[in-house]
């Protein structure tokens, strides 16, 4: 449950409330699930809902529902964790997309699902459903099958319990991803064939800080055929952005 406001508190506070309503297991919430979670009356709580929607805070959907919207994204962004991975990686997001002309994703694990980080387009026309701030299933992407290959068990258990189809190709069979992520923790990296949309296959690898995985690098291309230079590639700037998070972390404050 988030923060009950206290009697006489601020507007800020209030707003702050509001937002808190928001988190991993309550992304999308009605007005009076918004105000139960905030400890706000209805009437209060939509008059900042209306406020913070129309700065860009929060979004509306077609189903009455709102979510947390990109303005916060961006603030979110400008996190030290977030900012350090993303500063890290952008040379080498761009070297990659240069030397692949392909597009390029840096992706991280947000509870069981991908969390999109930065994208480069690439020049090919190859439908790609990601984008910055955008969360898709674990399972059915490159970079998320590489997050997945290192999740905690009972990540991985949840997952597997819950397979969504997103295309004829989408892996639902439990006994066979389990052994595609197996694959991934020993080959070192993690390929899709139209398994998120038809027509775009994926690569991806993990970005380590140490012995831990905290990201995943991946391209996503029209076929996987003639392009195991696609890994090596991925790799190099892999190992560049792991470089970079370890000089980082090792620099005074």
């Amino acid at each position: 449950m988030a923060g009950q406001s206290a009697p006489g508190a601020s507007l800020v506070t209030r707003t702050l409330d509001v937002l808190a309503a928001f988190d991993r297991d309550h992304r999308r919430l009605r007005l009076t699930d918004i105000a139960d979670r905030s400890g706000l009356t209805p009437p209060t709580a939509l008059r900042i809902v209306r406020v913070l929607v129309a700065e860009g805070a929060l979004e509306r959907g077609a189903d009455g529902r709102y979510v947390v919207g990109r303005r916060m994204w961006d603030l979110g962004l400008l996190a030290p964790v977030q900012t350090g991975l993303r500063e890290a990686a952008a040379p080498f997001l761009q070297d990659l997309q240069a030397t692949t002309r392909a597009t390029v994703h840096l992706a991280e694990r947000d509870g069981d699902q991908v969390l999109y980080l930065d994208r480069l387009s690439g020049v090919a026309s190859v439908p790609v459903v990601s984008r910055v701030g955008a969360r898709l299933p674990l399972h059915s992407t490159g970079v998320g099958k590489v997050l997945l290959a290192h999740a905690p068990a009972d990540v991985r258990d949840r997952v597997l319990r819950g397979l969504a189809r997103q295309t004829p190709y989408t892996i639902t069979s439990a006994a066979v991803l389990e052994q595609q992520l197996a694959r991934v923790r020993r080959d070192g990296y993690a390929t899709t064939a139209e398994e998120m949309t038809l027509g775009a296959c994926s690569i991806a690898v993990p970005v380590r800080r140490g012995e831990e995985v905290v990201a995943a690098l991946g391209v996503v291309v029209a076929s996987l055929r003639g392009r195991t230079g696609l890994v090596s590639a991925l790799q190099v700037a892999a190992e560049g952005v792991r470089r970079g998070l370890t000089s980082r972390h090792a620099a005074p404050m």
